[in-house]
């Protein structure tokens, strides 16, 4: 996985982010401003998920994306 598609387009990538996790705010996105240990540290705290699974969902979110 190329993480970096969405770190260089992470502007663009916030709207689907907030789609997926809408529990995630504006100033949270700001914030994590594409890094995936931000991203996963972040839904951890919203959604109360476990390690395993937020990295689970994470790729499968990212899978699905259309570049």
């Amino acid at each position: 996985m190329d993480w970096n598609r969405v770190e260089g387009n992470w502007k663009q990538m916030k709207g689907k982010v907030k789609e997926q996790w809408g529990k995630l705010t504006d100033d949270d996105l700001d914030v994590i401003n594409g890094k995936r240990d931000q991203l996963e540290g972040k839904i951890q705290e919203r959604y109360g998920y476990e390690k395993d699974r937020t990295r689970r969902d994470i790729d499968d979110w990212y899978n699905r994306q259309t570049w």
